[in-house]
């Protein structure tokens, strides 16, 4: 009886023992977070698991709402479950500034494995703000400055500085992410300005690094003008030359005189209608008359009134 049972016992456990490794998944490796400009990247690698059918991976997480309200509730990323890719964007979702926990789960078929929890949890605060990008340049008594790389809801802090003057005396300004340029008016004339510009999240908690200076020197009015009034120059000879041109093509194509030289003698048949011949007429010598022409375009003379003969 009781071999039996030994008997019956060893095979429930090898039953056991293979029905785990049958269904045992394992579980995805060194799963981190990038993010970078409050736009939030899970990442994970995938088990090293011989799986007739593809890896397929699901993403979770919980706030701190779901943690204490909702009695630990996990929350189905929208766009990540049963996905092919290892990475899953979750700037969308984890959007309050709490602490998150984040798990992945992979699926194999119809088995799957345990959720595998990143570690530690992740907040917004962690993220990485990069430097903006800063093109600076002067119109007039104008500086302006141009932004970009920044997320939504961070602010450009700009500082103008006159050059030779102590840092107290920068001018900062604050421009929204959404408008991406600020004009300063009204600077001193050949003066130089260097301009600095860092990105500020969050009130005062989260801030990026400085950019370089950039210096521009602002034109006088002075210089505007003469360029102004040689660009109005050029653009006046330009157009007396065109207009040249235009009346000189239009009188050389529709008239042209010059002269034209040909012999006068007697005709032959003019003698023959007197029955006279060339022996017994003194003729004189033939002689060379030029006559001046004008030449005009056949549309000239059908659109003309005729010509009519005297005498």
């Amino acid at each position: 009886m009781y071999k039996m049972y030994k008997i019956f016992g060893t095979v429930l456990l090898v039953r056991a023992l293979l029905a785990r490794e049958i269904t045992n998944v394992p579980l995805p490796g060194h799963i981190t977070m990038d993010s970078v400009n409050l736009k939030h990247i899970l990442r994970w690698q995938p088990p090293r698991v011989h799986c007739d059918t593809l890896l397929l991976y699901s993403v979770q997480y919980q706030g701190e709402f779901e943690l204490i309200v909702w009695d630990g509730k996990w929350l189905n990323s929208q766009g990540c479950q049963k996905i092919e890719r290892t990475h899953c964007d979750l700037s969308l979702e984890l959007g309050s500034d709490s602490d998150y926990n984040i798990r992945v789960q992979v699926h194999c078929g119809n088995k799957t494995a345990a959720w595998q929890q990143l570690k530690p949890s992740f907040n917004r605060r962690d993220t990485i703000l990069t430097v903006p990008q800063m093109k600076v340049s002067a119109v007039g008594g104008t500086l302006l400055v141009s932004l970009e790389r920044a997320p939504h809801m961070a602010l450009f802090q700009v500082e103008v500085l006159k050059s030779g003057e102590a840092q107290e005396k920068a001018q900062v300004f604050t421009v929204p992410a959404k408008e991406k340029l600020l004009r300063v008016p009204n600077l001193q004339e050949r003066a130089e300005y260097c301009v600095r510009a860092h990105l500020q999240l969050l009130g005062e908690q989260m801030q990026s690094q400085r950019t370089s200076a950039e210096c521009v020197r602002i034109p006088g009015p002075k210089v505007v003008w003469k360029t102004s009034a040689t660009i109005a120059l050029l653009t006046l000879l330009f157009t007396c030359c065109v207009v040249f041109g235009v009346v000189w093509y239009t009188i050389q194509c529709h008239q042209h005189k010059y002269w034209r030289c040909f012999t006068i003698k007697l005709a032959p048949h003019v003698l023959s209608q007197f029955n006279w011949s060339a022996s017994n007429v003194a003729v004189e010598p033939p002689e060379e008359v030029c006559v001046e022409a004008l030449v005009v375009p056949k549309d000239y003379l059908r659109h003309s009134s005729p010509i009519h003969g005297h005498g």
